[in-house]
């Protein structure tokens, strides 16, 4: 990819970096302009891609060359540290090389909560101007600066970081350009003195990082087909999670418009109990079996606060249970398309499909021998209590998936997945040898199937619906097949494939749904509906089909196979929370599902 000088509207064509306790984005000029601390929930200490400092370079670190031309990304293959290569008009060239640690050491996993950026001239004697202008309080505080010998400190409202470099320190702070003449190191993190000299400890770093990714992606079960696709969204999906928690973050940013001045602006560093369930669920697929584990550790701590076993949609990362909803002041936003926002007022809904996705995510631990530590009858009756939940709010109004923050109905997929809660308790009763159990969360399930079947069919229309007694469809009908409720090759099931196509497929795109919502009308496609189109193509004998669409979808990533939430039909532009974690599932799923057998390639 090769990127003219940085544009003036901003983009998704960014890269991450990350391991799995801190996140940063990078823009396709080796700009760092997205960086929360000290979690991937907390204040953006660069928050340019919002707009801080409205294009006065506040809220961002970057490398320029002076007469700079284009540059060039990519990713070092099978990992996630990140090269930018810069240009400038006489043909000098440097090349930018970040990550965040992450390796083994002393028997566990070491992530440093650091950024390291080493900068290198490639050829010729290019000028370097270095830029590092982090801010506070979502955007509205400037640090306060002090300066070491080889560091500087910044004072970050109630935490300080420090950047600790062999590069001059008076031309970082000056912001003067200089010849780059030798590798320079840049170490960005605690207020914390370094055990050796700073490019020795960015070398070895780099080394044991780079190390680490290589193994990781190396114990994954890939498909034949589509494999460095599938390995860049597992990386990314695995620097979405919080591994000191468990928690899963539903995409790094906040405040990322669905489409432009539209007011669907909203803060998704918090875990959703959906979104979890399907990034667990790919990455099993894959072998990647530690987040689940994680996660389930993560989950367990929510039903043990519990007293009553009801669950909201989402959490902070560190199991917070209020996150007061509020629109920051400090922040334009991306484009200047506002309102920011921190925190999210869907954790006060009722979203009765829930319970059916933690169960679903943590089913896998009670039939997979590879793991340490199977699921046991502790884990299964904490479950139990999810379950009963489910039980008795199948039929109870929601805002559904798709959080409709004015309205609740009985929505289908909600019923749904209490009807799976209840079907793979029953599940994991038998597999342990529990026969009442089983035989009270069979009767459950069948009890809420056939209330499904019955309740959620519109014989007018003749296909299954998003409401009780309604009359309209909504993509999350596609996944009755993939959940078991029902045979792909039932007639119902066609029927309603058919339906949600012809009402919400537009192209190759699919929106979630078209009626008009508490801001109108939805204006892009949603991605994961798209990815769950494709699933049930496949499912139906329409394999091909699917392809075509796959085929499209994998265009519209950006340079560095990313996705965000999601696309607007016309423009064919990304849009949304970046990288969305839906999204990411998707490209694992579809691949796994359209690729050949290893037989029929070796």
């Amino acid at each position: 990819m090769t990127a003219q000088a940085p544009a003036a509207t901003p983009n998704l064509d960014r890269g991450i970096i990350g391991n799995a306790g801190l996140a940063a984005l990078i823009d396709d000029q080796g700009g760092l302009d997205w960086m929360c601390a000290p979690r991937m929930d907390g204040d953006p200490v660069f928050c340019g891609l919002l707009g801080a400092g409205e294009g006065d370079g506040d809220g961002c670190w970057r490398f320029r060359l002076s007469g700079q031309r284009d540059s060039s990304q990519s990713y070092q293959r099978n990992t996630a540290v990140l090269e930018t290569i810069l240009t400038d008009d006489e043909g000098n060239r440097a090349r930018i090389i970040d990550f965040a640690p992450r390796f083994v050491m002393a028997g566990r996993i070491f992530r440093g909560h650091s950024v390291v950026r080493i900068v290198e001239p490639l050829s010729g004697t290019p000028r370097l101007t270095v830029s590092l202008r982090p801010r506070f309080d979502y955007g509205l505080q400037r640090p306060e600066v002090t300066r070491g010998t080889n560091h500087v400190r910044y004072v970050l409202g109630p935490q300080v970081m420090r950047l600790t470099t062999d590069a001059p320190v008076e031309y970082v702070l000056s912001e003067t350009p200089f010849l780059l003449e030798h590798p320079l190191a840049f170490i960005l993190g605690p207020d914390e003195s370094l055990s050796d000299h700073p490019m020795a400890i960015a070398r070895r770093f780099l080394r044991d990082t780079r190390r680490y990714w290589l193994d990781w992606v190396r114990s994954l079960a890939l498909p034949a087909d589509f494999q460095e696709v599938v390995i860049r969204a597992a990386i990314t999906l695995k620097l979405c999670s919080n591994e000191e928690t468990g928690a899963i973050v539903a995409a790094l940013t906040t405040s990322i418009p669905e489409y432009g001045a539209s007011g669907r602006t909203w803060d998704y560093r918090c875990c959703w109990l959906r979104d979890s369930y399907f990034t667990v669920q790919a990455l099993n697929s894959l072998n990647a079996t530690r987040t689940m584990e994680n996660y389930l550790v993560y989950v367990s701590n929510l039903a043990a606060g519990s007293e009553s076993g009801y669950m909201q949609p989402l959490f902070g990362l560190g199991l917070e249970r209020s996150l007061d909803e509020h629109i920051v002041p400090g922040l334009p936003g991306y484009r200047g398309l506002g309102p920011v926002r921190r925190g999210n007022a869907a954790w006060t809904q009722v979203q009765n499909d829930g319970y059916g996705s933690v169960i679903l995510a943590a089913i896998q631990c009670f039939f997979d021998e590879r793991l340490p530590d199977m699921g046991d009858e502790g884990l299964f009756r904490r479950l139990e209590r999810l379950g009963a939940e489910a039980e008795a709010r199948w039929n109870q109004p929601d805002a559904g998936l798709w959080e409709f923050r004015t309205r609740a109905e009985i929505h289908t997929h909600s019923a749904l997945m209490c009807w799976a809660a209840c079907d793979r308790l029953a599940r994991i009763a038998r597999k342990l040898g529990l026969t009442p159990d089983e035989a009270r969360w069979r009767a459950s399930a069948e009890r809420i199937r056939s209330a499904i079947l019955e309740q959620g069919w519109n014989h007018d229309r003749g296909c299954f619906v998003a409401t009780f007694g309604g009359d309209e469809v909504d993509a999350s009908l596609l996944l009755m097949a993939q959940t078991g409720f029902i045979a792909a090759e039932d007639p119902r099931f066609l029927a309603t494939v058919a339906a949600c196509e012809a009402d919400l497929r537009f192209g190759n795109h699919l929106y979630r749904y078209r009626r008009p919502d508490d801001f109108g009308a939805p204006e892009t496609a949603f991605t994961a509906c798209t990815f769950w189109l494709i699933d049930a193509l496949v499912r139906t004998g329409r394999g091909d089909e699917a392809r075509g669409i796959f085929d499209d979808i994998l265009s519209r990533r950006n340079h560095l196979g990313l996705l965000s939430e999601g696309v607007h039909v016309e423009s064919g532009e990304l849009w949304g929370n970046f990288p969305q974690t839906y999204s990411m599932v998707g490209l694992i799923n579809t691949a796994m599902a359209l690729s050949r057998r290893w037989e029929d390639v070796l």
